[in-house]
């Protein structure tokens, strides 16, 4: 049976968690134009000594700063006299817009996550029979880790690059993907569906961040190469940084794919009587294997330079969204279980 009033709570909550996520992403927005300008600003602001004419090295600005300066303490408490400012004393922007967006996107990862759990409960099993149901799933993952992550580590100039996504991601499941609540199919009603799609749900929440912090990579290492480094792009680490990030998403995020294909396969076996048929959504799922672990192998190569193994991880992505949009609407196979009406 299907209770109708949590599978409503349900609908409710994610279009609330759109709207909270909205507002989140243009906090974030905000926070990179006013965090890159006031650091472009400093950039390009000359230094004391280069005000005064002085021409002073590089590594010895700081001493040369020290020794031409005022000595407030030996001018006594009551004078008026103060040391000025070097640029790189200036105290940093504010952060509160990107604080505010933090804070607007843990509201939207409760919503998400409270509205996939009222899903599950309507129907009474794990909501990850369809294609809706997936998306949310996805969605979920995908900002529990960030959420989690930048309680950890800074990470409010990432929160943009992770809410657009999940944005796409949710809007497209409420108007195109969506499917009322109902119960499984028999082909479904097994235990490797929950370990199988939780796995390759969490998995693509990774490649998800991944390629959220593989675009950040790329445009900020453009920026760098032609020595433009301005605006919102100046709010970014530096490009060896994000590359570094990058990779160790990818890290973790590929053997969790390859035990959700094996897992696959297992749940294959049970519900088909054969461990692998070329199924389309079988093809894509191995062709996504392949692309992820020639970038993991391009990374490790002398002949590849990071920026152009960071494409190849980038194409992989691309390969999960034609996975999950082309073959799931398109394509008829035995895992035609996307529950849109063609």
């Amino acid at each position: 049976m299907t209770n109708a009033s949590l599978a409503q709570a349900s609908d409710i909550a994610i279009w609330a968690a759109i709207v909270v996520l909205a507002v989140a992403m243009l906090a974030f927005s905000v926070h990179l134009a006013v965090t890159g300008s006031a650091r472009t600003r400093r950039a390009e602001r000359p230094t004391l000594d280069e005000r005064r004419g002085v021409p002073v090295s590089a590594g010895a600005s700081r001493h040369a700063d020290a020794a031409h300066a005022p000595d407030v303490h030996a001018a006594g408490p009551g004078s008026a006299t103060t040391v000025p400012a070097s640029p790189t004393d200036r105290p940093a922007p504010s952060r509160r817009w990107g604080v505010i967006g933090l804070q607007l996107t843990w509201l939207g990862t409760f919503l998400v996550v409270g509205g996939t759990v009222l899903r599950g409960l309507s129907v009474s099993r794990a909501p990850l029979g369809n294609m809706y149901e997936f998306a949310l799933f996805t969605a979920s993952f995908a900002l529990v880790v960030y959420s989690a992550w930048s309680l950890r580590k800074d990470r409010l100039w990432l929160g943009a690059f992770v809410v657009v996504p999940v944005l796409l991601i949710l809007g497209a499941a409420k108007l195109w993907w969506y499917t009322e609540a109902s119960q499984l199919m028999p082909a479904l009603d097994n235990i490797w569906l929950v370990i199988h799609v939780t796995i390759a749900t969490l998995s693509i929440a990774l490649f998800l961040l991944g390629a959220a912090v593989a675009t950040a990579y790329l445009l900020r290492d453009s920026a760098q190469r032609k020595g433009e480094v301005r605006g919102w792009l100046a709010a970014l680490p530096e490009a060896v940084t994000l590359e570094r990030i990058t990779y160790g998403v990818h890290i973790v995020a590929f053997p969790l794919w390859t035990f959700a294909v094996m897992s696959g396969a297992i749940w294959a076996e049970q519900a088909w009587g054969r461990y692998w048929g070329w199924d389309p959504k079988e093809t894509w799922s191995f062709v996504i294997w392949v692309v992820y672990a020639a970038y993991l192998h391009a990374r490790a190569t002398s002949g590849w330079t990071t920026r152009k193994a960071t494409w190849v991880a980038i194409a992989g992505f691309g390969c999960i969204v034609v996975n999950y949009t082309v073959v799931n609407l398109l394509m008829t196979g035995l895992h035609s279980y996307s529950g849109v009406a063609n």
